[in-house]
């Protein structure tokens, strides 16, 4: 199976899951039903951004945690620079 399906499946077993709730094909407390239940997309999306923006504020915090990645890019730079050179381009 490969991440698309699994993805969609996914996404297919929680959107049924979610409708068979605010049918009410599943028994809960009335305030449950009421009050809960019709927000739970919204406090998904909202929990989902939240999680997306951790992880870029978690990346950025840890971007220079990685000097291997800098010395490869710095060696790639030169490279450049050096077969712009022997093309004739100035690059300083």
């Amino acid at each position: 199976m490969t991440r698309a399906q699994q993805t969609i499946s996914f996404g297919l077993l929680v959107s049924s899951l979610y409708l068979a709730l605010y049918l009410e094909l599943i028994p809960l407390p009335t305030l449950i039903q009421k009050e809960i239940v019709p927000v739970l997309p919204f406090w998904a999306l909202v929990s989902f951004g939240a999680m997306l923006l951790f992880r870029l504020g978690w990346g950025v915090a840890t971007f220079n945690d990685v000097p291997e990645a800098h010395k490869e890019l710095t060696a790639e730079i030169e490279q450049a620079r050096a077969e712009l050179r022997t093309m004739g381009v100035d690059v300083d």
